[in-house]
């Protein structure tokens, strides 16, 4: 994830498209439809690597950009859009297998809605992007390890065993940090409002 770090390395995004993290962005981005392919086909082992290959090079990106000074704008866009991706790809292959409940694929898809509704209205306002918040990140890295976890438990024997409590841990986890992000989403485009609103 490419976010901005606190190192005095951390620059202000550059207009670089063919940059490392943005190459292992785009990657992702390939493996999507893959990975839904792979697993609404039950290739469950194929779909487990593309999911772990997925959160490997998610940390890379942003470790790599944030050490090495590409931060890019191109990349800003990017990371959040595979992340998503993933996400709705997992969400749907796992609801479509009844590996997960529909009620709960309905619930993170709601907040994307919400988070849809916040982004055009800060938009409007003249805010081009909500700023990312850290328990944003932690919710998307819950979620984005609880899939592989469920998906793995659909198997038997001991791993598929220990892979089903922690893949639930993970997914509760992610779904609750998940809409605290989006509260706080709401809470931090409220205060822009009230502090252009004097000027206007």
């Amino acid at each position: 994830m490419q976010a901005a770090g606190s190192s005095g390395a951390a620059a202000a995004p550059s207009d670089r498209v063919w940059t490392i993290p943005n190459i292992l962005s785009m990657v992702r981005l390939v493996g999507v439809p893959v990975f839904l392919w792979a697993i609404l086909s039950r290739h469950d082992t194929l779909a487990l690597v593309i999911l772990m290959l997925s959160g490997i090079t998610d940390y890379l990106d942003g470790k790599i950009a944030r050490t090495f000074g590409m931060m890019s704008k191109l990349g800003e866009v990017l990371d959040p859009i595979a992340d998503r991706l993933y996400i709705f790809a997992t969400l749907l292959g796992l609801g479509w297998r009844e590996i997960i409940p529909w009620w709960l694929v309905g619930v993170i898809v709601a907040r994307e809605a919400l988070l849809t509704i916040l982004l055009l209205i800060s938009r409007r306002d003249g805010l081009r992007e909500l700023p990312v918040n850290f328990v944003g990140k932690a919710a998307t890295f819950n979620l984005l390890y609880a899939f592989p976890c469920l998906l793995l438990a659909e198997g038997s024997g001991t791993l598929a065993s220990w892979a089903r409590p922690i893949g639930w841990g993970f997914a509760w986890w992610g779904v609750s940090l998940y809409w605290v992000a989006g509260l706080m989403y709401v809470v931090q485009l409220r205060r822009f409002r009230a502090a252009v609103r004097p000027r206007t």
